[in-house]
């Protein structure tokens, strides 16, 4: 039942950009995350807009980090660490609360991986439709 509105908003945001001009796929994931993470993090409107340019900046680190430890997972690992301990006073400063600051980082992965189901089970559509014969 806690998924309804996880898949809704996922099912919203999807025809949304289907039917509008998609600038590409990257726009419409990066739409899809703001939505989804100020729905989980019940952001206010004066909270969002001080959170996502720190947000921004707090990924942009995290792409860094990963960019640079492509090949140690480890490394990536530690240093993503430490990126997320940085933000989190930062965070903390614009949620008031250390439970909606630990629930920035869940929501991001929580995304990440509802991401990845749909884009697997997308992928496995396509190549179920690629085996089935056109009849006539």
């Amino acid at each position: 039942m806690k998924k309804l509105p996880i898949i809704a908003i996922f099912v919203a945001a999807l025809c949304y950009t289907s039917n509008a001009q998609p600038p590409n796929r990257a726009n419409r994931i990066e739409a899809l995350k703001v939505a989804y993470i100020t729905r989980m993090l019940n952001l206010t409107s004066e909270e969002a807009q001080k959170f996502w340019p720190v947000y921004n900046i707090y990924f942009e680190e995290l792409k860094q980090a990963r960019r640079s430890n492509k090949e140690d997972e480890l490394k990536f690992e530690e240093d993503a660490l430490n990126v997320r301990k940085k933000y989190k006073s930062e965070f903390k400063k614009i949620l008031n609360d250390d439970i909606r600051v630990n629930k920035v980082f869940r929501v991001d992965i929580e995304f990440r991986n509802e991401l990845q189901k749909e884009l697997k089970k997308r992928q496995q559509m396509r190549q179920q439709q690629k085996k089935v014969p056109l009849t006539e």
